[in-house]
């Protein structure tokens, strides 16, 4: 299947080459640009507003109405979108750029067998393709054995030297001693194995740790509150609450938040009580730590197509015909106790196990599995951005914000499937896809 994919990345290129002209080939994001779709979902509420326009002006907006009531500059670029609706840029809170999907190459051979600097180039690929698919903003949450490279990914994107989303960067995922692969487990113990995080024993560890990381370049700290440990392969607890409240109080002192990968009801309860800011996956949570997760004011990421990604390339789960696998049935109780509960939900796909570029899957699980379309938007766009600190920025669509926007056929907000048609994609101004440059 990967071979597939390079084909076609060649195939691309080839063409590219052939007409001069290209998919990513960005327009400044100096002067005036007047946007005018079929309708506009600005996540300010539910609905989408037909025949609104959005005027940007040197990569913010500077206004968004009723077609008619917007003053253009003379000279401004007016792009049509006809049939389209137009949404702020999505923004995905789990990814892995790192990382490609399991089925083409297992977790542990892309940690041990794939160099790092072709690792990174991949990176860079995926990159491009999650802009293309209308996410302008990824939080990446690991580099899974790629040291530090995804800051030099982001600063690659913020210099303009190659087309990607606004990235906010974990680097190096902090775990206990012993507790996260490559092995131990399955490897000879006299091997000594090349690890997919930073690993930790204790208080002074873990404030050390953490003070790498953010001196690294860190946005985010992310820990991993429990793992596959037990004796029978279950999902333990690892970190003790002394050490990831020592990680979580060390990084919140330098202004950073902290995410917690945990599955077990054990797990997610002790990471919310070490105060961490997003509890990732969460299948195995109860009602009581959800409500523990309601009263902090914690966010969830329920990464809910991460679940059936590994279902389909494992356990033979087929989509529209199989029934949901025990895992995705846990991951959908998780969800929906959280929908009830009025925990505070972000868009967060785990994007790696799965292909990029196809992060609009996970907002259409979040409806398959009790959301409405808008509720999965806004999980996408401003409860995303307020998760990030961010919602002053981005998220929205309205005067002042960063000029970030995707448009997709169709209407998502009634119909989320929507999000499969980006055809066209701004990020502070620039544009990177129109429906005259889509591949």
């Amino acid at each position: 299947m990967r071979w597939k994919r390079h084909k076609a990345w060649t195939a691309l290129l080839m063409a590219l080459m052939v007409t001069g002209a290209s998919a990513t080939a960005a327009v400044p994001a100096k002067g005036d640009v007047l946007l005018a779709p079929e309708r506009i979902w600005t996540a300010d509420g539910d609905t989408a507003h037909t025949g609104w326009e959005v005027l940007v002006h040197d990569g913010t907006i500077a206004a968004v109405g009723p077609a008619g009531s917007i003053q253009a500059p003379a000279g401004a670029q007016r792009i049509a979108l006809p049939g389209a609706t137009l949404t702020p840029g999505l923004i995905d809170l789990h990814s892995h750029v790192f990382l490609h999907p399991y089925n083409e190459t297992l977790w542990n051979d892309q940690v041990l067998k794939e160099p790092q600097d072709y690792r990174t180039l991949e990176a860079a690929a995926h990159a491009r393709a999650t802009l293309l698919a209308g996410f302008t903003t990824l939080r990446d949450l690991g580099t899974e054995g790629a040291g530090y490279a995804d800051v030099s990914i982001k600063r690659a994107i913020d210099e303009g030297m190659i087309p990607g989303p606004r990235m906010f960067v974990a680097t190096r995922a902090i775990v206990a001693t012993a507790s996260y692969g490559p092995g131990p487990r399955g490897f000879r113990p006299d091997m000594d194995l090349p690890s997919g995080a930073q690993e930790i024993s204790g208080v002074d560890e873990a404030i050390r740790a953490t003070r790498e990381q953010a001196g690294h370049g860190a946005d985010w700290i992310k820990l991993y509150a429990d793992y596959r440990v037990g004796t029978d392969g279950s999902t333990q607890p690892t970190l003790s609450l002394a050490e990831m409240k020592a990680i979580v109080d060390t990084a919140h002192l330098s202004g950073r938040p902290v995410a917690a990968h945990a599955s077990s009801d054990e797990g997610v309860r002790l990471a919310v009580e070490a105060g961490v800011d997003s509890i990732e996956h969460g299948y195995g949570a109860s009602e009581a730590t959800f409500r523990l997760l309601k009263q902090h004011g914690t966010a969830y990421e329920p990464t809910l197509t991460a679940v059936e990604s590994t279902a389909q390339y494992f356990e033979h789960y087929v989509p529209g015909q199989s029934a949901p696998t025990a895992r995705m049935k846990d991951a959908e109780r998780a969800f929906r106790t959280a929908l009830k509960l009025g925990v505070i939900i972000g868009n967060g796909s785990d994007v790696g196990v799965f292909t990029h570029g196809d992060n609009w899957r996970e907002p259409a699980n979040m409806v398959r599995d009790g959301m409405t379309p808008p509720q999965a938007l806004h999980a996408a766009t401003n409860v995303a951005a307020r998760i990030l600190r961010q919602q002053q920025n981005f998220g929205r669509i309205a005067p002042g914000m960063h000029a970030d926007l995707a448009a997709f056929t169709g209407d998502p907000s009634t119909h989320i499937d929507d999000l499969q048609h980006p055809v066209f994609v701004m990020k502070d101004g620039t544009v990177y896809r129109t429906p005259q440059s889509t591949p």
